[in-house]
């Protein structure tokens, strides 16, 4: 059990028969009154959020949530194939459970399974990928604003913005949390 008062960013709790995560929490003191605290939550099967006020002596129980290293193998339409590594073990996920979560990963590549009580309600990709160029346009020689980008297609079909000296075929280095463009490789 944990206390509302002892809220941090990315701590899971189950609250009404749902797991959910802290994403923003704010202790408030009225002048007048009792102290509460302001939260958002982020309902982790269904990705809705929502803001809730708590006492800062309610308690919650906290959600063990399992991360299992698994390998993405391929998809077949909507389902999508992941394997133990240790084990040998695979199971099928459908696009509604993975949501955007496989934008940058790659087949073959390793990813944490989450599951809570042996129910799979997501997965979490590496935190940086290195992905190569599939098309962009060209840059032009005077387009050298500072920070000016370009929209570029990844190997995996998702795009991204990149700085106008990147060429298809490089391979980017990307933060998959923001799909942010990090560096060439």
């Amino acid at each position: 059990m944990v206390s509302a008062g002892d809220f941090r960013n990315g701590l899971t709790i189950e609250l009404e028969g749902e797991i959910y995560t802290v994403v923003e929490f704010q202790h408030v003191k009225p002048g007048k009154g009792a102290a509460f605290v302001r939260t958002k939550l982020k309902n982790l099967k269904t990705g809705g959020i929502i803001e809730k006020t708590f006492r800062p002596t309610e308690k919650l129980p906290k959600a063990h949530i399992e991360r299992k290293d698994m390998q993405y193998l391929y998809n077949d339409g909507d389902l999508y194939y992941f394997m133990d590594s240790e084990t040998y073990d695979q199971i099928a996920l459908n696009k509604d459970q993975l949501g955007d979560s496989l934008k940058f990963v790659k087949e073959n590549d390793m990813v944490k399974i989450l599951s809570h009580n042996g129910l799979v309600f997501g997965v979490e990709p590496p935190l940086f990928v290195e992905l190569e160029i599939t098309h962009t346009e060209p840059g032009f020689k005077g387009d050298t604003a500072t920070g000016a980008t370009k929209p570029a297609v990844v190997e995996t079909g998702a795009t991204i913005q990149v700085p106008l000296f990147v060429e298809i075929g490089d391979k980017v280095k990307i933060d998959t949390r923001t799909g942010e463009y990090l560096s060439r490789v």
